[in-house]
C-alpha cells in the first residue's frame, strides 16, 4: 500500500466515523480529493485505491491532467475561483464547478457548455463570515442568484458551498456549516431542488458531516503538504 493509498484509507475511516456519529450512511458523503499542484501520477495512485472524484483549482493545470488521465473514469470538479476568460475551458472539461459567485460567471458557463454534454453541475459559493478577502456571495444575495442560475440552460444547480473563516473553534465551524444547511433548506422550501452541501476539508470534515455535508474536499490529508509552485501560467 502506497502512502497516498494509506492516507485515503484513513480519511475514509474518518468519514465513516463521522457519519456514524451523525446517524448517516457513509455513502451519503462524497470524498472529493483535491489534487491541485499534485501530479497525474499521484491521481493514478489514488485511483488505484478506488478514488474517482478529484478537484482542481487552476484551470490550465486541471485541463492538462484531465487530458493526461483521459483513459480513467474520473469525475472532475473545479473548486477554485473562476475568471470570466477561463469559463470556456472549464465548461468544456469539468463535470462540476463549486465556486459560482456571480451570475455573469454562470451565464458564461451555460453559454460555453456543449449541449451534447451532460449538464454542468454547479454550486453557489457563500461567504458566511463576510471576509473581504474571500470569494462568495453574501447570505442576502443567495436567493436571487440561485433562482437566476437555476433558470440557465446547460447547467444544473446542485447546491451551496462555503469555506469558514480560519479558526480552531469547532463550535464556530459547526455554526457556519449549520447556517449553510439552513440556507439550502430555505431554498428548497421555495421550490428549488438542491441536494448538495460542499463543505469541510482535511481539518474540519467531521464538523461538516455532522451538519449535513454531502461533499467534503480533502487535499492535504490525502496527498500531503503542498510545496510552493510557480502558478504564473495557470
Amino acid at each position: 500500500m502506497t502512502t497516498i493509498q494509506a492516507r485515503l484509507k484513513s480519511v475514509r475511516q474518518r468519514i465513516e466515523s463521522a457519519c456514524r456519529q451523525a446517524h448517516r450512511a457513509p455513502g451519503s458523503v462524497l470524498l472529493l480529493a483535491i489534487s491541485k499542484t499534485f501530479s497525474a501520477a499521484s491521481i493514478r495512485d489514488a485511483y488505484s485505491a478506488g478514488q474517482r472524484s478529484f478537484g482542481e483549482n487552476y484551470v490550465q493545470e486541471g485541463v492538462e491532467k484531465i487530458t493526461k488521465l483521459a483513459d480513467l473514469d474520473l469525475d472532475w470538479h473545479f473548486t477554485g475561483p473562476l475568471q470570466s476568460n477561463k469559463t470556456r475551458q472549464v465548461a468544456a472539461h469539468f463535470d462540476w464547478v463549486h465556486a459560482v459567485d456571480r451570475l455573469k460567471i454562470a451565464q458564461r458557463l451555460s453559454q460555453a457548455r456543449d449541449p451534447q454534454q451532460m449538464l454542468l453541475n454547479v454550486c453557489i459559493q457563500v461567504n458566511l463570515s463576510g471576509e473581504s478577502t474571500k470569494s462568495g456571495v453574501s447570505t442576502n444575495q443567495v436567493r436571487a442568484l440561485a433562482r437566476a442560475v437555476s433558470a440557465l440552460p446547460h447547467l444544473r444547480l446542485r447546491g451551496l458551498t462555503t469555506i469558514p473563516e480560519p479558526t480552531d473553534d469547532v463550535a464556530v465551524k459547526r455554526a457556519r456549516f449549520a447556517e449553510l444547511r439552513r440556507l439550502l433548506e430555505t431554498l428548497n422550501t421555495e421550490g428549488l431542488e438542491l441536494d448538495t452541501l460542499s463543505m469541510g476539508m482535511s481539518s474540519d470534515l467531521e464538523a461538516a458531516i455532522l451538519e449535513g455535508a454531502t461533499i467534503v474536499r480533502v487535499g492535504t490529508a490525502i496527498f500531503g503538504s503542498r510545496e510552493a509552485t510557480d502558478r504564473a501560467t495557470r
